[in-house]
């Protein structure tokens, strides 16, 4: 069997990507450029600037210029909210295009593709809103005092960005970061700045004034463009996706200038099923849960944890429809796993389903697709009978890669599913109320969805515990976040004090 040629191009499609600094595209300083692969063929298809510290630099002056100069901080909540629904409309209009060239870029099915451009104009729109909606708090004592909260933007935002739904997941600090008013710098992911390319273009037709947003492409490396933005001393706050080492070197770079961070970092969630759940949507939602854009996602519940009595039909099942899941070209409409999105990323998974294989039983896929020799595909795979102790039980894949392991009683099932390092999402199936709740407010994760799949509110906190993460977004945390809460305290009536410095005048006046 031989798969389909890749001969899909999305239209415009550039040959080089530019920085993008106070309003203009220009190189990289030093003339320097790095490959950015396809990920079904592994071969250049252009060429990015390469950032280091003389661009970021440039690209903060000018966002900071921008903050203290420029009209965008002082600017009406009303005036700032039209801006980002206007980028909200372009976004959608252009869902098409943005979601060819990720899918191209990163190699995630098409169908995927194309929501992620949906969420990425819906973050904008729930922010456009929220900005005008906002209210802070007031106190006050009758006769005696007034309190009040006065929010303002903090000054130049410093946002990394990872390569699993960039675009996506940049309009996600995009959003509150310029909605209350900060300018910014994105760096986005070395691996796939494709889609990021269109933000300059984006913001510029809704109006957003020139070096609000400012863009730098390159390495997160020492003396390259990531490290130069965490550690630079004009960038108060660094919002960082990522894996949980970047998270701790960022966390000490930032510490000598006592930086604000957020920080959403690795995962290893816990999907576990007990034996009164309804086992076909319990399959269905696992299945998608790991599988669904190419196992690189963070939420992925790629720990199954199953209840004795249903074990042996579970693993059957699921290890079943995991070998009938569509591994693909990406641009191809019936595609459900497509190519990962780079070698050095396809080997480390490659070399975690070796390990599986000496730890665990091999239940569904482990190799390479017959139909794709090249490129970076790789079969959903499963494990089963997977100890606690073992490394694919234990570590972060982050690919179409599941364990899945026994349980009996639901305090082992709790062991179990806080027995990583990880706390960022768990997925809980059982009918029974009471287990439900005792087991979602016990079980570590920042975010636990019962009898569910991963469906966000945009209201809600998003964020994890232990290593998966610091700090919270979503809703109002990231208003939180992007502002500094100022209290104002204001004397209504006679000042009350207590007054020092009186009795030696007091002494005085009666010598007198």
């Amino acid at each position: 069997m031989t798969a389909q040629s890749n001969d899909f191009v999305p239209a415009n499609l550039p040959s080089t990507i530019q920085h993008y600094i106070g309003g203009q595209h220009v190189d990289s300083i030093d003339g320097d450029t790095f490959d950015v692969l396809n990920p079904v063929t592994n071969k250049p298809y252009l060429q990015a600037a390469s950032g280091k510290v003389a661009d970021i630099d440039a690209a903060v002056a000018a966002a900071k210029d921008a903050f203290e100069n420029g009209p965008w901080p002082t600017m009406l909540p009303r005036e700032r909210s039209r801006v980002l629904h206007k980028i909200a409309d372009i976004v959608e209009t252009r869902g098409q295009e943005l979601a060819e060239m990720e899918c191209y870029d990163t190699g995630l099915p098409i169908s995927q593709a194309l929501g992620q451009a949906r969420r990425a104009a819906e973050n904008f729109r729930f922010f456009a809103d929220l900005i005008v909606a906002q209210h802070d708090d007031a106190f006050k004592v009758p006769g005696r005092q007034a309190n009040y909260v006065n929010r303002k933007p903090i000054g130049v935002a410093g946002l990394i960005t990872p390569w699993n739904t960039p675009f996506m997941l940049e309009s996600w600090k995009l959003g509150p970061a310029i909605a209350t008013g900060n300018t910014v710098v994105l760096k986005p992911a070395e691996f796939t700045p494709l889609s990021a390319s269109l933000w300059p273009g984006i913001f510029e037709e809704a109006g957003l004034p020139a070096g609000v947003f400012n863009m730098v492409h390159g390495y997160g490396e020492e003396g390259f463009a990531g490290d130069s933005l965490v550690k630079h001393p004009d960038v108060p706050l660094i919002s960082f996706t990522g894996e949980s080492r970047t998270g701790q070197i960022i966390f000490g770079n930032a510490a000598p200038y006592l930086k604000g961070l957020s920080m959403e970092l690795g995962g290893k969630s816990p999907a576990v099923v007990f034996e009164d759940a309804d086992l076909d949507a319990a399959i269905d939602a696992t299945v998608f849960g790991v599988f669904s854009l190419n196992g690189e996602r963070c939420t992925a519940g790629s720990r199954i944890l199953v209840q004795r009595g249903i074990y042996d039909e579970f693993v059957e099942r699921y290890s079943a429809q995991a070998k009938r899941v569509k591994v693909g070209l990406p641009h191809e409409e019936t595609t459900e796993v497509g190519a990962l999105v780079h070698p050095e990323h396809f080997e480390k998974v490659m070399s975690y389903v070796e390990i599986g294989k000496s730890e665990a039983r091999l239940t569904a896929g482990g190799g390479r697709p017959e139909e794709f020799p090249e490129g970076n595909f790789i079969q959903p795979t499963v494990f089963a009978d997977v100890s606690p102790d073992a490394r694919i039980f234990q570590e972060e894949i982050f690919g179409p890669v599941v364990a899945i392991t026994p349980f009996d009683t639901d305090e082992e099932a709790l062991e179990l599913a806080n027995n990583t390092k990880y706390g960022l999402a768990a997925y809980i199936w059982t009918n029974d109320l009471k287990r439900s709740h005792n087991f979602a407010q016990n079980v570590e994760a920042g975010m636990v969805w019962l009898n569910s799949n991963n469906v966000r509110d945009l209201r809600t906190p998003f964020g994890g515990v232990k290593a998966s993460g610091l700090g919270h977004e979503g809703g109002y945390r990231s208003i939180d976040f992007y502002t500094d809460q100022q209290a104002v305290h204001i004397n209504l009536g006679e000042v009350h004090n207590p007054v020092f410095g009186r009795q030696e005048q007091a002494a005085e006046d009666l010598q007198a």
